[in-house]
């Protein structure tokens, strides 16, 4: 074989992505859009296996074949490169936030769709409790620390905290880090109790009276999460949809919002008709945005640039009563309401449809759920001109409370 000479390297990098054979089972392999990467092939137990060595330009040649004679010699001598380096990675594993950090890399990112969900309750609720203790000290004591903690306020979360606990402690036992799971013994009981579907939807006194306290302490709630309040209620999106909503999704002048696919939770594209009373509170946010890329925009310094997945959540809650991490909780400012989530709003906005009049069909259509049965599976009209009526009619009705 020709020998490899650096120019060709730098060629071939340039060149139609490609396996290159350097000569003694090193490989450059260059791919579309990502650096390019040294690769040995090499046989151990009677099984043929590849081995990452490193990216090119960072080892260079010469560097890359001598890597490869090392890793060579030493499967000659019985090792395998490939379990070695399992075996220091696993070593390094010794904090609890070690063990999240491999639990999430090999699994999480790998099984869910949308890992973030484990990640963001592993930072807020988890890791300021044990992430820096070592794995072995973890305690009983420390996991019912953790989901005391948090079932008060949010009984959810505090189960899906225990939930990932015994998962990224059952991930350390199958590595051999363990020799017992410390959240195993802990159910839900324990945590934030049987959850129950929620029922909870605003009757129309009940939207009255939020709205008017919403109004009287505009200063306090925010005059963004207020609106935001409104679009749930008005067109019945779920939350999630619309805190992180940009502009261009917008066709201001069709008054029509197209929520592309993979930004719902059913990952099903729709477009969203605007009537006029909800264009006006759009234009109104569009000055608000102050040039943002999103509906909206973050009010203060975080990793998102977009209303985060907490702030409406936090805002409601504050008017019962209640901030997290706060010593001194703030005054009840709803009297007798029953606390209610932003999700409620989409279920409010369901019990509007029906109390209105607005066909079953219609208004499932509105909430961009797939209609059921045979009528979805011949039925493909998508009733834009009905959801327009539908969303026009609750916006009037509603304009009263939510403008005046």
């Amino acid at each position: 074989m020709t020998t490899i000479t650096a120019k060709q390297i730098q060629k071939f990098v340039k060149g139609e992505p490609k396996r290159h054979a350097i000569g003694g089972s090193l490989y450059l392999v260059v791919r579309n859009a990502a650096t390019p990467y040294w690769m040995l092939r090499y046989t151990a137990n009677g099984k043929r296996k590849e081995m990452t060595l490193g990216q090119y330009p960072d080892i260079s040649l010469s560097d890359a074949k001598a890597d490869a004679a090392i890793k060579k010699r030493e499967i000659n001598l019985g090792s395998d490169p490939l379990l070695a380096k399992k075996q220091v990675k696993e070593q390094s594993i010794k904090l609890v936030d070690d063990l999240f950090a491999d639990w999430y890399e090999n699994d999480l990112a790998k099984r869910l769709k949308h890992p973030g969900i484990p990640k963001r309750i592993y930072t807020k609720d988890i890791k300021p409790v044990i992430g820096d203790l070592p794995i072995a000290e973890v305690s009983a004591l420390s996991i019912r620390k953790i989901i005391q903690g948090i079932s008060d306020a949010r009984p959810t979360v505090a189960n899906d905290a225990l939930m990932y606990m015994k998962q990224m402690f059952r991930h350390g036992f199958k590595l051999d880090l363990l020799t017992h799971n410390p959240a195993n013994a802990f159910t839900v009981s324990d945590a934030g109790g049987v959850e129950k579907s929620r029922d909870r939807y605003l009757t129309i006194e009940e939207i009255e009276q939020v709205f008017g306290v919403l109004k009287k302490n505009i200063a306090k709630f925010n005059r963004d999460n207020y609106l935001a309040c409104a679009l749930l209620i008005t067109l019945g999106v779920r939350k999630s949809e619309l805190c992180c909503a940009k502009w261009d999704e917008f066709e201001l002048d069709k008054a029509l919002w197209n929520l592309p696919e993979g930004r719902s939770k059913t990952g099903a594209p729709i477009t969203i008709p605007l009537p006029i009373q909800i264009m006006e509170w759009l234009n109104e946010l569009k000055i608000r945005a102050c040039g943002s890329d999103y509906v909206f925009p973050a009010r203060r310094t975080s990793k998102k640039p977009h209303m985060g997945d907490d702030t409406l959540n936090r805002a409601i809650s504050s008017m019962f009563g209640h901030e997290a991490g706060r010593k001194v909780q703030p005054v009840n400012l709803m009297g007798d309401i029953k606390p209610f989530a932003p999700h409620d709003l989409r279920r409010t906005f369901r019990s509007l449809a029906a109390a209105l009049g607005i066909q079953g069909h219609v208004a499932e259509r509105c909430l961009n759920h797939k209609l059921k049965g045979i009528v979805g599976t011949y039925n493909r009209h998508d009733y834009l001109d009905e959801r327009l009526a539908a969303h026009t009619k609750i916006a009037n009705y509603l304009a009263s409370i939510i403008n005046h």
